[in-house]
């Protein structure tokens, strides 16, 4: 039995965005944190705004649930106009990085606070209240309170009170960061499947790029107030639009050199630093001997002690540096012209009788299909 996919909305003609943010500008006197962005998000996304410090997404999220004036633009959640709209007024909720429960109060009684509050009656907020507990499968933690806590288990009874009152939207600011790496892991995938079961949209800032990769399903790169690429976590890893987005999303080896053959269907470039030619089996719009970036990622390449019998896409240096990561390694290689290849090889066997050592002079290569072309 073969299972049906649905073409995600932002694919779909005529589909009609859930958040539209218009223009959006936000200065702090003369800093601008956020600068004419324009985005589109759509129905039960999991959409992710990724960026380091200071980039503006924390502002843009502040601005989506209100807590900021814009200084000019225009955002929309559900074609309703936010501009005179209070915080509380908006179909929205918002998840703190840390987690804001009431220390004094039980685990029952933080998710209930919102429903409280608005005075709905008490046989639904019991209701409502043991869903929640289940959904989290922290039913076992009802009476506890959060100093009794482990953080994973404070992170599920603030998700649970964020979706208690059932917002359109849920709005997530670091969600993961107060966690270690292997409860964050975990709580990735956790997070994906509540937001699928529950088909609320989840607006998500972090700075994590493992965390904007698994749970997104697009991610917006953020640099200096700036959307820079807006695409499926995929294509903004294999297809990054600049440099500004290659460097910043994982590990990548990036070679200057100009064009001297471009094709439809490839490209040739020049690189005196690589001393090699690179072939890509893209096509670029692009001036004629016009300097450009070809970028490579280090798991992409091969290594070999024998020169591989292909014209294109190969270097030759040597060995500097070892790093044993458990499953894969990493190997730094200076080549003649004093560049620096990162290169990561998985560990397949436990012990492999002729392995790579420091010093060892070898070749560098990699397909037609594994680069990509920047021009910016």
């Amino acid at each position: 039995m073969t299972q049906e996919t649905t073409m995600p909305l932002w694919k779909q003609d005529g589909a009609k965005p859930f958040i539209q943010i218009k223009n959006v500008t936000k200065k702090f006197g003369e800093f601008t944190a956020v600068d004419n962005v324009s985005l589109d998000i759509y129905e039960n996304e999991l959409f992710c705004l990724l960026g380091g410090s200071g980039s503006g997404k924390s502002t843009l999220l502040r601005i989506l649930a209100g807590f900021e004036d814009l200084t000019s633009g225009q955002v929309l959640i559900d074609g309703i106009d936010m501009a005179n709209i209070e915080p509380w007024n908006r179909p929205i909720n918002m998840m703190f990085q840390s987690y804001a429960l009431f220390p004094h109060m039980t685990v029952a009684k933080n998710i209930a606070f919102g429903l409280k509050r608005d005075k709905v009656p008490k046989k639904e907020i019991e209701e409502r209240v043991a869903e929640m507990l289940t959904m989290m499968q922290i039913e076992a933690f009802a009476d506890r309170k959060p100093d009794q806590l482990s953080g994973g288990q404070r992170q599920r009874v603030a998700l649970a009170r964020s979706l208690i009152k059932r917002p359109k939207l849920l709005l997530l600011d670091e969600p993961l960061g107060a966690l270690d790496k292997k409860l964050r892991e975990e709580t990735q995938f956790e997070l994906v499947n509540i937001q699928d079961k529950l088909g609320v949209t989840f607006v998500v800032v972090t700075h994590d790029q493992e965390e904007a990769m698994t749970l997104a399903t697009r991610i917006g790169v953020m640099g200096n107030g700036v959307i820079t690429q807006v695409d499926e976590p995929r294509d903004v890893y294999e297809y990054p639009s600049s440099r500004f987005v290659a460097e910043f999303i994982g590990s990548i080896n990036l070679f200057e050199g100009r064009i001297y053959e471009d094709e439809v269907e490839h490209v040739k470039i020049k690189s005196k630093e690589a001393d090699c030619n690179f072939f890509v089996n893209h096509g670029i719009s692009c001036a004629p001997n016009q300097k450009v970036t070809v970028a490579i990622r280090p798991e992409k390449m091969k290594v070999t002690r024998k020169k591989p019998e292909q014209e294109y896409n190969c270097l030759h240096g040597q060995i500097i540096d070892i790093a044993y990561m458990g499953n894969l390694s990493i190997f730094r290689i200076k080549l003649k012209s004093g560049v620096i290849v990162r290169v990561t090889l998985p560990n397949l066997v436990r012990e492999n009788r002729n392995p790579l050592t420091w010093d060892d002079f070898v070749y560098l290569s990699w397909d037609y299909d594994s680069s990509v072309v920047l021009t910016s």
